[in-house]
């Protein structure tokens, strides 16, 4: 009897397996380049790691942590998210200086003008969603793409994306400032702690599908993990792809690591040619690192692209170059506007949404977006399975 309960079990499991496939295989797949059919909720959370020691403040670390995803029809409808609300429309003073300081930014006017589409603590749509983590630029912050979180959330992900404390441009912690450690010490602190963040909060979202968190208990689809990440985030979406197995692909943005072991993980390389952070050289590492893929791989080079084309800088400062207004291109001096921001974004959304629905859903559907070059005027695109 038992025996022929495991049969009609396996059989059971097998045809859903097969009902899935041919699903994402025959269903009509959402453009990649616009927001996807789910209205998109982002709420802010605390995670305490208690079995580790934060080298900034000494004591648990604690991961300041945005989370966007599906939400229920009616958010359509509900004020959307602003700027203040990732710092808890504080009116902490140092906040605004450290912003003026990092990003000559504006928070105030920038806070005014600040465009999304999230509601903040939106209901949770019902679905099994993929987990994507995204991981913030050294000094950066975890709300610098949100452009791109909330779009891969209206697509049906989960997206979750941390300060990591103490090589965050700045993050509160209890109505305290904790700046950003830009010593060569802090970095290498960082370079450790940044992939421990990432697995950690991979265990956080397991224990709310398990119902530590009911608006998440079930929604969670743990099998499908993806990392993307920006500059020093790009370095930490590739140590992910080293050290936990339970990630399946991963979209580094203007950076990736020194080295790289797993060779065979979907990989796209997102590249802007003219970014004076990096420089040619730095920037010539990124392609070789698509070069030894062995495994399914892409780069979309943007070719008038800075260090900053990928971020909400256009927000912050639209003036702040190296990819957002004006600069000189690094090979000849020439004077250059660089790539816009409705252009950066959309083309952006477009292939990492496409690249993730096709390794991460099983979106075989994408594969005709993916090898194809869709603005040959901005882009350079090579791909190999």
């Amino acid at each position: 009897m038992h025996r022929t309960y495991t049969r009609y079990w396996m059989l059971g499991a097998a045809l859903i397996l097969a009902a899935r496939i041919h699903a994402a295989e025959t269903t009509p797949l959402p453009a990649p380049e616009k927001p996807g059919p789910y209205a998109v909720g982002v709420t802010t959370m605390r995670f305490d790691d208690s079995t580790r020691t934060d080298a900034t403040t000494k004591a648990p670390r604690v991961l300041m942590t945005e989370i966007w995803y599906p939400a229920t029809e009616d958010a359509r409808s509900l004020p959307k998210n602003r700027l203040m609300d990732f710092f808890e429309r504080t009116e902490n003073p140092e906040l605004a200086l450290v912003l003026q300081l990092g990003f000559r930014a504006n928070i105030v006017e920038a806070d005014k003008a600040f465009q999304n589409f999230a509601v903040r603590d939106a209901r949770v749509a019902d679905g099994l969603f993929p987990l994507l983590l995204f991981s913030h630029g050294n000094g950066g912050l975890r709300m610098q793409n949100a452009f791109w979180c909330e779009h891969m959330a209206s697509h049906g992900y989960i997206v979750v994306a941390p300060d990591h404390t103490g090589n965050c441009g700045v993050t509160l912690i209890d109505g305290q400032l904790v700046s950003f450690d830009d010593s060569k010490e802090g970095r290498e602190k960082s370079r450790i702690d940044r992939p421990k963040d990432l697995s950690f909060l991979i265990d956080k979202m397991d224990q709310f599908n398990k119902g530590g968190d009911s608006r998440f208990r079930g929604k969670l689809d743990l099998e499908h993990i993806g990392v993307a990440g920006h500059s020093f985030g790009g370095f930490t979406s590739v140590w992910m792809a080293d050290s936990d197995p339970r990630v399946k692909a991963i979209a580094p943005m203007a950076g990736v690591a020194e080295t790289c072991q797993n060779v065979t993980l979907p990989a796209m390389a997102l590249i802007a040619t003219e970014d004076d952070t990096l420089g040619l050289e730095r920037t010539e590492a990124i392609r070789k690192f698509y070069d030894a893929r062995t495994g399914p791989a892409y780069a979309v080079e943007f070719k008038n692209a800075g260090h900053y084309s990928f971020t909400e800088m256009y927000q912050l400062n639209p003036t702040f170059g190296d990819g957002v207004g004006k600069g000189k291109r690094l090979a000849s001096g020439e004077a250059l506007d660089y790539i816009g921001r409705d252009t950066a974004f959309h083309l952006t959304n477009a292939y990492t949404t496409a690249f993730f629905g096709k390794f991460l859903k099983g979106q075989t559907g994408y594969d005709v977006y993916l090898e194809a070059n869709h603005d040959p005027k901005e882009l350079e695109v090579k791909w190999k399975k």
